[in-house]
């Protein structure tokens, strides 16, 4: 067993021992500063796990609510939003469940992060699954 946290009970999964360090080897310099500029976002708002995966790095609080994967010179990643939010800073949305939209985006440089930065933090109450807690303000 890998130790992984899940919000759900037996929550199917590939376990594995994956690192950090895997995911930026034969990587440009600039993918690593925008995994910690990411990061460094997401830690503003609160506490983040830092979840190394084979194909990927998730975040998770309760749940997993963003992820990046690593390319040569940049990095693709997504949020997963309670609403849908269509057009930029998102290339795609697919929608999992009425609460559960997944935002693909794309960050060549730093300057990419800005248009996300209003979108974390409710990507982050997801992951700590507060829209599931309160629908439009009742318990």
């Amino acid at each position: 067993m890998c130790g992984r946290e899940f919000a759900n009970r037996h929550q199917s999964h590939a376990c594995g021992r994956h690192t950090l360090e895997h995911h930026f080897a034969g990587r440009e310099p600039l993918v690593r500063e925008l995994f910690d500029a990411f990061l460094q976002r997401l830690e503003a708002i609160g506490p983040v796990r830092v979840v190394p995966e084979k194909t990927r790095i998730a975040f998770q609080v309760r749940m997993s609510f963003a992820q990046l994967t690593t390319r040569k010179d940049h990095v693709d990643g997504h949020l997963v939003l309670a609403r849908r939010v269509d057009g930029p800073p998102f290339r795609k949305v697919e929608t999992i469940s009425p609460r559960n939209h997944v935002h693909h985006f794309r960050l060549e440089s730093v300057a990419d992060l800005a248009p996300l930065d209003a979108f974390l933090a409710e990507a982050y109450a997801v992951g700590a699954q507060e829209h599931l807690t309160s629908r439009e303000g009742k318990p």
